[in-house]
C-alpha cells in the first residue's frame, strides 16, 4: 500500500491545538516497551491499606449481570454461554485477585433463555472451555402469557375496541424454572467460575415465588435502568410527554422494579458478607443498592460505587424524576467514582444544586466530596483501563495471522479504517458516516484510496431499528455516489466478530474512528492502540467519550462538526511513519500502564484511605420504611393485649414537618401534613408529641385544634398535654432577667447584618438571618455568639446560646427538647411498644432529643431517632430522611393513606 498524500489536508500540529482542555496532566512519555513487557505496577493488596482498619481482605463486587448467560431446557438441564460485552468489567473483577482479594461475584443471570432441541453441552460437569449457546438452538419465550386481545366492532358501530382476557395466565404456556433447577444451575455456575478465576459466584434471581421462578417477563426488571436513566445519562430527553395517568402509572411501575432489583441484590449480598468485607458496586442500574445496603448492615458497612456510564450536567439530571432519591441513594457509599474528572463534577455539581451539600477540597482547591448524612463521601475520577496482558495475548492468537493476511487481501492497496460501536443513537455512527461521505467529497484523491470497515452490534434501545434504517441508506448512498464495480467505500458488518477477526482487523486497519456523541469508556479506541504496535495507526476520538480525558495523544474532535473530522480523517491518513509512530508510542504507553489492574488498585487505595479517614464519622443510613412499618403493625397485636407499653411519636416543626423557608411566619403546615398528624394521633395506642422551638402561638394557630396531639413550644419550656387547652410554663421560676441584654446584643449585630430580625419569645430570644447574605451571616453569627458566651457567662446566666439553620438561639440552659423526651419515655406506664423521634436542627441533637433517648433504657430495635435532611452535621440518629416530604410519606404509609407498594415496598 503506498502512502498517502493530500495536499489540502491540515497539517497535524493544527489538529493537536484544538484538544478540548482536559483534567489530565501529560506526564513525560518513554519508548514503548517490547511486546508482552507490559510494566504491572505493584497491585494494592489487603495488607497495604491503613493501619487500624478491619478489613477481611475480601470484595463483594455487584454487577448488573454475571459474565454468564443461562439457557433452560425443561427438566432441569442448563446451558452456560460467555456474556457479551463490558470485557473491560469483567476482566477487572477478575484481576482482583492479582493482589490477594477474596472475590464473590454478584450478579443477576439476565433473561433466562427457555432452549429447544438437543442440548449442546450440559452443565454441571465442570467443563472449563466456555460453551456459547449456538443461535439455532435458542427461543425467547414469550413475553407475556395472556390471549392478545381480540379487535371487534363494538355494538354494530364503526368503532374498533379491543377485547381479551386480562389478568389470567395460561400456566401450561408459564415455563418455571423449580428450586431443584436453580440448585443444579448455581452449582453450575460456581464451578464455571471458580474455574476461570472469578471466585465465588452467586447469583441473583428475580421474580421466584412458591409455584418457581417464571423465564417469561424478565426485562421489566431493567426498564427504568434502560428507559430513563441510560437515555438521559446520555443526554436523549424525553419528547413526548403523555398527559395520560398511563404514562405516570408505568414511571411508577418501572421505578418500583428498579427498587425490588436493588433489593434483590441486597438480599443476596447479605447473605455471604461478613464484617470487614469491602462491598464495590458498579454502574447505573445498582444507583440505589449503597443506600439498602447502609439500611440494613448499619453504619460501619463499607461501600464503594463506580458509574461506568457518562454522568450529564445537573441540567440535564434534574429533568429525572427521581432525581433526589438516587442521589441520595448513591451517597449512601463511602466512595462514588467515575470514568472522567468532568463526570465527576457533574455529579457534585448535581448534590449542591439538588440536594443543597456542600462539596469538600483539598489545599490546591481540587474538589475531593461531598459532605452529606453526617460523614464525607468521596467523589473520584478513576477511568478504567483494559487487561492489556490479556489483549496482547489474544492480539497474537494462533490464528490472528491467518485472519490478518486474509483481510489484507480483500483490501489490498487501500486504506483501512476501522470503526466498532453499538447500533444506537449515541455511538455516533450516523455522524461518522457523514464525515467519511464530507472526506471523499472534499479530498477526491482518496475515492479508490481508503475504505471505511463499520462493524456494529445490535442494540436493545428502541430507537436501534431506526438508527439502522438511517445507517443502511447512507451506506448506500455513499457506496452508490462514490464506489464502483471494483470499489465500494464503505463495508457495513452488522455482527459479532468473533476475537480473532476482530483483532486481525484492529491490527491491519490505519487509523481507528470513533464518533460517539456522548459515552463513558470506550474501550474499542483502547484495544485499538494496544493492536497497533506494527501499523502505527492513529486513533481519532470524540471529545464527548470519558476516553479522551485519558488518551490525551490521540486526535480529538467533535463528531458533529462533520467537516472537522473529515479533515482530521484526512490529516491522519496523511501522517508521516514518524509522526505515526511517535503518536502511537504516547498512546500506548498510556494503555498498558492504565490497566485494570492499577484501575483495581487505585479504587481500592482510594476507598480504603477515605475509610480510615472516615472511622469517627460513619454514613447515617437512610431509614428503613420497611422495618419502621412491619414494627408498627407488629405491635398493634401486643398493643391489644396490654403487654406493651404505647408507640410514642415526637416531631419537631421546622425543617421536618414543613420546609425552611425565609420568613418563619410563611412556614405553614400543609393540608395534607396536619391530616396525617391528625389520624396518627387518633390511633389508638399512639401518643403523639410535636416538639418545637415555636412559640405557644404559632403551634396553637395551626395545630392547636388536634385535641390527641400534644405540643412543646420554646424547646421545651411550655408544654400542652393532649386533651387539654392549658400550657404549662416549665420555666416559670428562672431568672429571664438576661432576655433585655440579649435583645440588646442581638440588635446591635441585626443593624450590621442586612436582612436579619430578633425574634422575641416568651422564654428564648432567636436572631434570624436567613434573608441575609448567607456568608455575612454566618460570620456574624460566629462573632455574636462569641460575645454571649462571654457575657452570659460573666453575668452568670444559666442560659446557653445554640446554633441552628440561619439563627442564633438563646434558651435556658436546664429546659430543651431532651428533656421532654425522657419525660415522655419516662411516663409511659409500660416500656414503649416504639419510639419514633425526628428532627432537623442542632436543637433535636446533644443534649436534646435524639442524646437523650440514645441513652434511655429503650431496647435498640424499638427507636428510631431520624434525622431530616441532606445535611453533613455530625448525628446522633439513627437514620436520616432526606427532606419534609419523606417524614409525611413514612407518617402515610403508617395511618395507611400510602400502600406500601407505593413506595417500593414489598411485606
Amino acid at each position: 500500500m503506498k502512502e498517502a498524500s493530500s495536499p489540502n489536508a491540515p497539517p497535524l500540529e493544527a489538529l493537536l491545538l484544538q484538544r478540548i482542555p482536559t483534567f489530565t496532566s501529560n506526564k513525560p512519555h518513554k519508548p514503548p516497551p517490547l511486546t508482552h513487557e507490559t510494566p504491572i505496577s505493584k497491585t494494592f493488596a489487603p495488607a497495604d491499606a491503613p493501619q487500624g482498619l478491619p478489613l477481611t481482605g475480601r470484595v463483594i463486587s455487584a454487577a448488573c449481570f454475571l459474565p454468564y448467560t443461562l439457557g433452560y431446557r425443561h427438566g432441569g438441564k442448563w446451558e452456560v454461554g460467555n456474556r457479551r460485552g463490558s470485557s473491560a468489567l469483567y476482566d477487572s473483577l477478575k484481576r482482583l485477585g492479582d493482589g490477594g482479594w477474596e472475590r464473590v461475584l454478584v450478579g443477576w443471570t439476565g433473561e433466562v433463555q427457555e432452549l429447544e432441541g438437543e442440548a449442546n453441552v450440559e452443565v454441571g460437569g465442570g467443563s472449563g472451555s466456555g460453551s456459547m449457546i449456538e443461535p439455532g438452538g435458542l427461543k425467547r419465550a414469550k413475553s407475556y402469557h395472556v390471549p392478545p386481545p381480540v379487535p371487534v366492532i363494538n355494538d354494530g358501530t364503526n368503532r374498533m375496541t379491543m377485547k381479551g382476557v386480562y389478568g389470567r395466565g395460561e400456566e401450561d404456556e408459564m415455563i418455571r424454572i423449580s428450586k431443584r433447577d436453580k440448585e443444579v444451575a448455581e452449582t453450575a455456575l460456581a464451578e464455571r467460575g471458580k474455574e476461570a478465576g472469578w471466585g465465588d459466584i452467586k447469583p441473583v434471581w428475580l421474580g421466584d415465588d412458591e409455584k418457581g421462578l417464571p423465564i417469561a417477563g424478565a426485562d421489566r426488571w431493567r426498564d427504568y435502568a434502560e428507559r430513563v436513566i441510560w437515555p438521559l445519562f446520555h443526554y436523549i430527553l424525553p419528547q413526548h410527554v403523555s398527559s395520560k395517568e398511563e404514562a405516570a402509572v408505568k414511571e411508577r411501575a418501572w421505578w418500583r422494579d428498579y427498587r425490588l432489583f436493588s433489593d434483590a441484590f441486597a438480599d443476596a449480598i447479605i447473605k455471604v458478607y461478613r464484617e470487614g468485607d469491602i462491598i464495590w458496586i458498579h454502574d447505573y442500574h445498582l444507583l440505589i443498592l449503597p443506600e439498602l445496603l447502609r439500611q440494613r448492615l448499619g453504619k460501619d458497612v463499607y461501600i464503594g460505587l463506580f458509574v461506568h456510564a457518562p454522568w450529564p450536567t445537573s441540567e440535564i439530571f434534574r429533568v429525572l424524576p427521581r432525581r433526589k432519591p438516587i442521589l441520595a441513594g448513591m451517597l449512601a457509599s463511602n466512595m462514588v467514582a467515575f470514568q472522567s474528572e468532568t463526570y465527576k463534577l457533574h455529579f457534585i455539581m448535581c448534590c449542591k444544586k439538588l440536594l443543597n451539600l456542600t462539596e469538600s477540597s483539598n489545599r490546591e482547591g481540587r474538589a475531593t466530596g461531598v459532605n452529606a448524612f453526617g460523614a464525607h463521601c468521596a467523589v473520584e475520577a478513576l477511568p478504567i483501563g483494559i487487561d492489556a496482558e490479556k489483549v496482547l495475548k489474544s492480539a497474537e492468537g494462533p490464528n490472528v495471522a491467518a485472519k490478518m493476511e486474509t483481510i489484507r487481501k480483500a483490501y489490498e492497496g487501500m486504506h483501512v479504517i476501522v470503526g466498532r460501536d453499538r447500533l444506537d443513537s449515541v455511538r455516533g455512527v450516523v455522524h461518522k458516516l457523514r464525515a467519511f461521505e464530507m472526506l471523499l467529497e472534499r479530498y477526491p484523491e482518496f475515492i479508490g484510496q481508503v475504505v471505511l470497515i463499520q462493524v456494529t452490534s445490535p442494540s436493545s434501545l428502541s430507537q436501534s431499528s431506526t438508527i439502522e434504517h438511517q445507517v443502511a441508506e447512507l451506506v448506500s448512498h455513499i457506496n452508490g455516489k462514490y464506489g464502483s464495480l471494483h470499489y465500494s467505500p464503505v463495508h457495513h458488518y452488522p455482527q459479532y466478530l468473533e476475537p480473532d477477526e476482530y483483532f486481525a482487523l484492529l491490527r491491519i486497519a490505519n487509523l481507528g474512528l470513533i464518533t460517539s456523541v456522548r459515552d463513558g469508556m470506550n474501550t474499542t479506541s483502547l484495544e485499538y492502540v494496544i493492536c497497533q504496535q506494527e501499523t502505527h495507526g492513529p486513533v481519532i476520538l470524540s471529545e464527548f467519550t470519558g476516553t479522551a480525558e485519558s488518551l490525551t495523544d490521540a486526535v480529538i474532535v467533535n463528531p458533529t462538526n462533520t467537516r472537522g473530522v473529515a479533515d482530521a480523517i484526512a490529516t491522519c491518513l496523511t501522517l508521516t511513519p514518524t509522526e505515526r509512530g511517535k503518536l502511537q508510542s504516547k498512546l500506548y504507553e498510556y494503555v498498558i500502564t492504565n490497566t485494570v489492574q492499577s484501575w483495581n488498585s487505585a479504587f481500592l487505595r482510594k476507598l480504603t484511605m477515605e475509610l480510615a479517614y472516615n472511622q469517627n464519622h460513619p454514613l447515617t443510613p437512610a431509614l428503613d420504611r420497611k422495618r419502621l412499618y412491619t414494627m408498627y403493625n407488629e405491635t398493634e397485636k401486643d398493643l391489644k393485649t396490654g403487654g406493651i407499653g404505647e408507640r410514642i411519636f415526637m416531631f419537631d416543626y421546622d425543617g421536618t414537618l414543613t420546609p425552611i423557608v425565609n420568613d418563619p411566619d410563611q412556614a405553614t403546615p400543609s393540608d395534607k401534613a396536619v391530616r396525617c398528624i391528625k389520624k396518627l394521633a387518633q390511633q389508638e395506642g399512639n401518643r403523639v408529641w410535636i416538639i418545637s422551638g415555636r412559640d405557644q402561638a404559632f403551634l396553637e394557630k395551626w395545630l392547636g385544634h388536634i385535641s390527641e396531639l400534644g405540643l412543646s413550644a420554646e424547646h421545651g419550656c411550655f408544654i400542652r398535654e393532649p386533651g387539654s387547652d392549658r400550657w404549662i410554663n416549665l420555666a416559670e421560676t428562672m431568672d429571664m432577667s438576661w432576655k433585655a441584654l440579649c435583645i440588646d446584643i442581638f440588635n446591635r449585630y441585626s443593624e450590621r447584618t442586612p436582612g436579619s430580625f430578633v425574634e422575641a419569645k416568651n422564654v428564648a430570644v432567636t436572631w434570624h438571618y436567613r434573608r441575609s447574605d448567607q456568608q455575612l451571616g454566618k460570620f456574624r453569627a460566629k462573632e455574636c455568639m462569641t460575645e454571649l458566651e462571654s457575657v452570659m457567662k460573666e453575668r452568670g446566666y444559666a442560659v446557653e446560646v445554640m446554633t441552628g439553620k440561619a439563627n442564633l438561639e438563646v434558651r435556658p440552659r436546664f429546659v430543651n427538647k431532651g428533656e421532654i423526651a425522657r419525660r415522655l419515655v419516662a411516663e409511659a406506664e409500660n416500656t414503649p411498644a416504639m419510639v419514633f423521634c425526628t428532627g432537623d436542627d442542632t436543637t433535636d441533637e446533644g443534649i436534646d432529643m435524639f442524646h437523650a433517648l440514645q441513652q434511655s433504657n429503650l431496647p435498640e430495635g424499638r427507636l428510631f431517632t431520624v434525622t431530616v435532611g441532606p445535611s453533613s452535621k455530625p448525628t446522633e440518629a439513627n437514620y436520616h430522611l432526606l427532606e419534609p416530604e419523606n417524614v409525611i410519606e413514612c407518617v402515610e404509609l403508617l395511618v395507611g393513606t400510602v400502600k406500601p407498594k407505593e413506595l417500593g415496598i414489598i411485606v
